[in-house]
């Protein structure tokens, strides 16, 4: 995860997931700490023109195939922040976004359903 400006509301969903009621390592989502052992690039907060750089290198440091998620209104459209000095706009401006997950902030349900759709799969393969 990347977190490119935000007013951290989305991160505590994030957070969440690691929780015992969420607990994601079940359905195999496991957060690293470097880009090079990763197969998805979780994108939250408004990009900013000094998290421009830093974004870019996360997303080539991943190796191939893989996946960019943005995670809210703010990655997806600048949310509140939209047409600020210093905002870059969309994060689909930068980056090739694979998954949208919308919500001021996503529930980590969303969350979740949007991070299985970027392996590939869904929630209603999840329960059959």
């Amino acid at each position: 995860m990347v977190d490119v400006g935000s007013c951290n509301s989305c991160n505590l969903e994030v957070l969440a997931l690691a929780n015992p009621f969420y607990d994601t390592t079940r359905l195999g989502v496991f957060f690293t700490n470097s880009p090079r052992h990763a197969d998805v690039l979780l994108v939250v907060g408004v990009p900013t023109a000094e998290m421009r750089e830093p974004l870019l290198r996360a997303f080539e440091a991943i190796p191939g195939p893989k996946a960019v998620v943005a995670a809210g209104v703010c990655p997806i459209s600048g949310g509140v922040f939209a047409g600020n000095p210093g905002v870059l706009g969309p994060v689909g401006d930068i980056l090739p976004v694979d998954v949208f997950i919308p919500g001021c902030p996503p529930t980590p349900v969303n969350l979740i359903d949007g991070l299985l759709r970027a392996a590939g799969r869904s929630r209603s393969e999840e329960d059959a």
